[in-house]
């Protein structure tokens, strides 16, 4: 069988498998991202803004989840949050094994890793924030909120683009882990095709390109996402 109806579309290729694992990894990347964001943003929060207690518990986070291997993190997640709902459904009777859905875990236990990562970031983004333009805000009588949304924020994003880039690099590298859990994503269906075909070698390599392609297409749209956020900033500084 010749590279292009290997690789093809057709009824004995595997193109349009790989395409669907391909948005799949993308899917999930996201997905475990932007809840890494939101988790982040809150751990980020507590170790600034919180209590003692509060930044004792966001220290904890990022320490624990940086110190665990990823895998590990998506079978607790996964085979944990099972046997949870077995116990849950045997107390009605219920019986056996519960598979959680695979997406949803993966996205789940992606997120609450990078938001580790995250939360760093945001931190450090903060305290490379000017003193003096939140004195300003302060000065012109800005409350809390409008400070938050207009200065504290967008400030914020400038500084932490650079990082959030390496974050969903990493994420999107993670998200293979989640083929674990039988998901068909990228890595999974590379596996299924690899065994299927007894060529291995040659779809490896063509899933080594595919996530080569999305984290360089992912570098270029970040780094133009850098200019944008620095433009005016640059402006300002001549």
């Amino acid at each position: 069988m010749d590279y292009l109806t290997l690789f093809g579309t057709g009824p004995d290729g595997w193109g349009d498998d790989l395409a669907v694992g391909a948005a799949v990894t993308i899917a999930v990347a996201l997905g475990g991202f932007f809840l890494g964001a939101i988790f982040g943003s809150l751990v980020a929060w507590a170790k600034i803004a919180g209590n003692a207690p509060l930044r004792l518990l966001g220290v904890g986070y990022t320490t624990i989840l940086r110190g665990i291997p990823d895998l590990l993190v998506i079978y607790l997640f996964y085979f944990g949050g099972s046997a949870v709902l077995a116990a849950i459904a045997g107390l009605f009777g219920h019986q056996g094994f519960i598979g959680l859905p695979s997406f949803a875990v993966g996205a789940v236990a992606i997120g609450v890793v990078s938001a580790a990562y995250q939360a760093e970031v945001f931190r450090a983004s903060f305290n490379a924030l000017s003193k003096g333009e939140i004195e300003a805000a302060h000065a012109a009588g800005m409350h809390k909120t409008l400070m938050f949304r207009r200065i504290i924020v967008p400030q914020m994003l400038r500084h932490a683009i650079p990082g959030l880039g390496n974050v969903w690099l990493l994420v999107v590298k993670e998200s293979a882990l989640v083929s674990v859990t039988g998901l068909a994503e990228l890595m999974r269906t590379t596996q299924l095709a690899a065994g299927s075909t007894r060529l291995p070698f040659d779809f490896y390599l063509a899933g080594a390109l595919i996530y080569l392609a999305i984290t360089f297409i992912s570098t270029m749209l970040f780094a133009h996402s850098e200019k944008r956020s620095r433009r005016g900033f640059s402006e300002a500084i001549r």
